[in-house]
């Protein structure tokens, strides 16, 4: 409960019904018992009390609070704008003062007065959708009662699994995605996405929860829209972001007021409100006013068995505080934990600073793999000491290169946006061209092993890569750094064929058009005794790797693996 500091009176309406002071957010005839009310851990709405406590003491439940804002209904002006409240003054919580723990703090004009403890208070809302009096509350109450329609843009590794996350919470999900291909699979209901099996999505699509489709005119149906497209770098290493803008164009085709816009896409800040938000605008309605607009971005981490999309935390931001709630609403159905941020710049920092971490910690353990070799040192044996220590370390773990469509990409994203500034990046950008030159290190060692253990030549040699996809278990080939090792094999004159149990044939790529088509060899004893060398770049459980310690002449490990499984021998190098 909030008190004015003005002159005395007090006015209480609840927050769906006060969402905004602007004119025509109030309306004469609203009664209390037009409202329900629902505690903290009662699922169960109960029409409010007829009559409105002073001091927090008859409240409908020990733990139910009223978020209020001031009105000129005192003068009899219940139609016209409100003045906003100009200090916090209090929020009743059923014992004690109204003003317990609240310290005042000034609101700009226009703006609601938020509790940071909003999440643990009670919702109060209208009991009848149609007595909803602004944007913003019609919204917010689809969202509540799951008659909001959610349209997913993108249904790859990020958008599928989150479309069937959201659809399991009870929302309606339409997925949109202009690859032919996937429509046949889904209709099929066939799931071409490790995270999501073929039976939970046939159990959407069959509860009438989840659809696709190629045809975005749609989206007009859509209350709530998700944008879950690629956001690479173009040859030059500045981003990409022709996806986001084309769907933001083809959402603008069809906006219309009462919809929540959320991007999910890596991306620099600023690009939700300079991007996003300026498209949308661009058809005369207004954000925070006709349409809200957030940035919630994406974590999926592909292959990951103790984490997926319901369970991992959501950071969520939006253009305003309206913005914000509806994007903790509708996320904070679908998803275990919400953590909500300031500003759609602050939750796009996140992303990259995640992914940016990751980076230049991989560059650092991969430059130290290099010195540490020269020196005679095993880098794998000084991290497995070095992670004993219980306080002040991480283990990152080197490799043949960075994979994957994050952590390659992003931090280049921030030190592109860096340069509207004028600050260097050299930090980032020195991580970047580590983690670049190890497919050109990881052959160079190859080479090196190959002349003094076969005396052969890269160049007259056959050398068969072990793992397509850039990490573990997973099809997802995304800048994996076995593409390049494979080309550089050949740059260089030798002959490359790759085997992997999850990527059958070489799909198109942007930057490896070349190696389209070529197909997964069959890993028999007989076929690796054909290679000069084994090349593992990754180490997927579905290989028999005694097998090959047995069989394959030479063996270059990027991965540790066979140390690791106890197959050390002398004709197993680590690169």
């Amino acid at each position: 409960m909030l008190q004015t500091r003005n002159n005395g009176t007090r006015t209480f309406l609840s927050v769906q019904v006060a969402a905004k002071a602007r004119a025509g957010a109030f309306r004469p005839h609203l009664r209390l018992k037009d409202l329900e009310y629902e505690c903290p851990g009662n699922r169960e709405a109960k029409p409010c009390r007829l009559t409105l406590p002073t001091r927090g003491k008859d409240l409908p439940c020990p733990n139910a609070s009223l978020i209020v804002e001031k009105a000129d209904v005192e003068r009899g002006q219940a139609g016209a704008a409100g003045e906003p409240l100009p200090l916090w003054a209090g929020v009743g919580r059923g014992h004690g003062s109204p003003t317990d723990g609240i310290a005042p703090r000034e609101l700009a004009p226009g703006l609601i007065p938020r509790h940071h403890a909003l999440d643990q208070l009670p919702l109060f809302r209208l009991r009848d959708p149609a007595l909803a009096t602004s944007t913003f509350d019609t919204v917010l109450q689809k969202i509540e009662t799951r008659a909001a329609r959610a349209g997913i843009i993108g249904l790859g590794y990020v958008g599928l699994p989150l479309a069937i996350a959201v659809a399991r919470s009870g929302f309606v999900v339409t997925g949109f995605d202009i690859d032919p291909s996937k429509m046949v699979a889904l209709d099929g209901r066939r799931s071409y996405i490790d995270a999501v099996s073929d039976a939970a999505l046939a159990a959407e699509i069959d509860a009438g929860r989840f659809e696709a489709t190629t045809n975005f005119a749609g989206l007009a149906a859509c209350d709530v829209i998700i944008i879950c497209v690629p956001t690479p770098l173009t040859k030059h290493r500045d981003p990409d972001l022709s996806f986001v803008e084309a769907t933001s164009r083809s959402i603008a085709e069809r906006l219309r007021p009462g919809q929540l816009v959320a991007l999910e896409s890596t991306t620099y800040p600023g690009t939700t409100d300079d991007i996003v938000k300026v498209i949308l605008e661009g058809t005369g309605l207004k954000s925070g006013v006709d349409f809200f607009v957030g940035f919630s971005p994406e974590r999926e981490d592909p292959g990951n068995q103790h984490y997926h999309t319901a369970t991992i935390p959501k950071v969520v931001a939006g253009d305003g505080p309206e913005a914000l709630a509806l994007m903790k609403a509708f996320y904070g159905a679908a998803v275990s934990t919400v953590v909500p941020v300031s500003s759609n710049a602050t939750a796009e920092a996140v992303k990259l600073t995640e992914n940016i971490f990751r980076s230049v910690n991989i560059a650092l353990v991969n430059e130290l793999k290099t010195v540490y070799a020269a020196m005679g040192i095993d880098v794998w044996e000084v991290i497995d000491a070095a992670k004993t220590k219980p306080f002040g370390y991480m283990p990152f773990y080197p490799g043949p290169g960075l994979g994957g469509h994050c952590i390659p990409i992003d931090p280049f994203y921030l030190t592109w946006k860096s340069r509207e500034y004028e600050l260097p990046t050299r930090f980032i950008e020195l991580a970047g061209e580590i983690n670049s030159a190890m497919p050109r290190y990881v052959v160079g060692k190859l080479a090196e092993a190959l002349d003094m253990r076969a005396g052969k030549a890269l160049s007259r040699s056959r050398v068969l890569v072990l793992g397509l996809a850039y990490k573990k278990n997973v099809a997802d080939i995304r800048e994996s750094p076995s593409l390049r090792l494979i080309e550089i094999i050949e740059e260089r004159g030798g002959r490359a064929d790759y085997h992997d149990p999850f990527v059958a044939e070489i799909p198109p790529t942007r930057e490896h058009r070349a190696l389209k088509g070529r197909k997964s060899v069959t890993l028999t004893p007989e076929a690796v005794a054909g290679y000069d060398a084994v090349l593992v770049a990754t180490d997927h459980d579905r290989i028999d790797y005694t097998m090959l310690a047995k069989t394959a002449a030479l063996i270059i490990d990027t991965r540790n693996v066979f140390d690791r499984l106890g197959l050390s021998a002398s004709h197993v190098i680590k690169a």
